[in-house]
């Protein structure tokens, strides 16, 4: 049995993105990356990855992948990217495997090691991270957003596991924060005061994060880390594009 895969490639801003305007291109998944469309160095790793698939792609212009000669099929967006999931889970149901167009440097040993420690941990819904302490030995002087717990800190590395039908609660809960996101008194609600005065003062640990997610989901999840730096870099910014750059010359 295989796993279907999801990218996620939905842009509100299309060819007017600033990246897209960068690269010239209609869309930012299209974006140069090494010579090559961003978003087909994503679809090659999923290919080349043991056990995965078939493919689709979230994308609001089904057109603007018509030159890509792979094997995948499209699906429609919604207004953010926890509205795309879940339309994509409406279709294509669990267990389904996350990630995005803007990965251009996604490895197929990082999913096979994800997936396999997500099956392991026997979670409905699992999340790719990388520790602060990975990405600085591995990709020195970046900078990234990191999320501070108590017991870790690290910062996402677009790749998601929705191992059960359960995980959907989570992605209900991901839609209520982000149409609340310019509400913070809501959002802190539906969270509890509690779990975000902890946050801020770093006495968050992580089992008690995702502990309140299961008592707000009735979901388990859990946090996989990844042990390669460059899992959480993405092209957000002409600098993430300069910096992809760069890695991938080095590895080649």
């Amino acid at each position: 049995m295989t796993l279907p895969a999801l990218v996620l490639a939905g842009s509100r801003d299309g060819a007017q993105d600033p990246l897209a305007r960068l690269g010239k291109v209609g869309h930012k998944a299209l974006l140069p990356v090494g010579g090559r469309p961003m978003i087909d160095r994503v679809l090659s790793t999923l290919e080349q990855t043991d056990g995965i698939g078939p493919v689709s792609v979230s994308i609001e212009d089904h057109a603007a992948l018509r030159t890509l000669e792979r094997p995948f099929t499209c699906l429609p967006t919604a207004s953010g990217p926890s509205g795309s999931v879940a339309l994509a889970l409406e279709a294509l149901g669990t267990p389904l495997l996350i990630t995005t167009a803007d990965h251009p440097l996604l490895r197929p040993a990082w999913i096979t090691a994800f997936v396999r420690e997500a099956n392991q941990s026997d979670c409905d819904l699992a999340v790719g991270v990388a520790l602060k302490a990975t990405i600085e030995r591995d990709v020195p002087h970046t900078r990234r957003t990191y999320i501070r717990l108590r017991d870790m800190r690290f910062s996402g590395c677009n790749l998601f596991l929705m191992r059960t039908p359960k995980a959907r609660a989570v992605v209900t809960l991901w839609q209520s924060l982000e149409r609340d996101r310019k509400r913070p008194l809501r959002m802190a609600r539906t969270l509890g005061y509690g779990i975000l005065l902890r946050a801020l003062l770093g006495r968050l640990s992580s089992a008690a994060l995702v502990a309140r997610i299961s008592q707000l989901t009735g979901a388990k999840v859990a946090l996989i880390p990844i042990d390669d730096g460059r899992a959480a870099v993405d092209v957000d910014k002409p600098q993430d594009l300069e910096l992809v750059e760069m890695l991938l010359a080095r590895s080649a």
